[in-house]
């Protein structure tokens, strides 16, 4: 009894390690968070505004510490490793999650998948927790990373029409300022919310430029960067302001098309992707549906287990390669 049982517990450390390694390349190919971080750090060296972004960072989390917090927010502070960076993640997202409710999001996921499969399958406990764990940090990770993209997108459809909107304020004699309340008011969100947020930051007694890039945390786009950067450069250099952002107007424009003409060109590639990829499952679905018994064995033997770990680590593996290789930055 002994080989046997040894044989399945390092078939079942095989395959948690498969699927951790997946969980691994998922975050490692879709995040991309490090490109971001050094574009961003160039650009703020680029306007000398890191001081202040600092400043401004430091002055939050005395405010924050200094305010009451509910208990999970207390204790997502003191166990997730970076709450900072996942405070801007959350506030890209759009949607009012504190710290604590997707500290209790990852916790509940984890629980529940778990759980499930230990009650489903009837999986070795050390193999549940290790999964649960890996569901419970990856699952609110990328749904959270899809509510940012998403909004973010819908930010750059809107935000040519948000510096047009400037530019005929400013040629009519309106100042930044007024300019940008009237962004607030008259252009769709997420744009508009963003641009209130804007003004009434300047009202309550900061900068223009610390305003703008203060939001650059929650608008991380390149186009949002050239705009707040365009704004600092003709502050400092003065000049026809309406003039510069017609054309940085422009230019978003033929960014904005390029992408477009690139997402028709590869949609076919994706659409012939999603039909090839389905297929594994659809073969499983219908096994399942003619012989259960056959294809239940996939679940309870430990080699089938190394083998879906495996199978679906290379799966994503793949799907990751594919994804990046019709990904063009324009």
């Amino acid at each position: 009894m002994t080989g046997p049982i040894q044989l399945s517990q390092l078939l079942m450390a095989a395959g948690v390690l498969g699927v951790l390694s997946l969980g691994l390349v998922i975050v490692a190919l879709f995040s991309g968070a490090k490109d971001r971080r050094q574009r961003q750090r160039r650009l703020k060296r680029a306007q000398g505004v890191t001081a202040k972004m600092q400043e401004q960072e430091a002055l939050s989390v005395r405010r924050d510490a200094s305010e009451p917090l509910p208990f999970f927010d207390r204790l997502a502070r003191a166990v997730l490793p970076n709450p900072t960076k996942i405070r801007q993640r959350l506030a890209r997202s759009g949607k009012n999650i504190s710290l604590g409710q997707y500290a209790l999001a990852c916790l509940v996921v984890g629980v529940l998948s778990g759980g499930g499969i230990k009650l489903g399958l009837g999986w070795p406990g050390l193999a549940c927790l290790l999964i649960g764990v890996t569901l419970g940090l990856l699952l609110p990770h990328v749904y959270v990373g899809f509510l940012g993209r998403r909004r973010l997108n819908q930010f750059n459809a809107y935000f040519s029409e948000a510096i047009d909107l400037i530019v005929r304020g400013l040629r009519s004699g309106l100042p930044v300022t007024e300019s940008i309340k009237a962004v607030g008011r008259e252009i769709a969100d997420p744009v508009g919310v963003e641009f209130r947020l804007i003004a009434d930051s300047i009202t309550f007694g900061m900068t223009l430029q610390e305003a703008l890039w203060a939001a650059a945390a929650r608008i991380d786009i390149p186009e949002y960067r050239f705009f707040a950067i365009t704004l600092g450069i003709q502050q400092e250099t003065g000049g026809n302001l309406a003039e510069t952002l017609d054309n940085l107007s422009q230019v978003l424009r033929r960014r904005r098309q390029m992408k477009l003409k690139i997402k028709a060109l590869s949609s076919e590639a994706k659409a012939s992707a999603y039909i090839i990829g389905s297929l594994p499952f659809i073969m499983f679905g219908i096994i399942m549906a003619e012989n259960h018994k056959y294809a239940i064995t996939l679940f309870v033997d430990p080699r089938g287990w190394v083998m879906l770990a495996f199978g679906f680590a290379c799966y994503g593996l793949g799907i990751g390669i594919m994804w990046k290789m019709v990904k063009f930055e324009i």
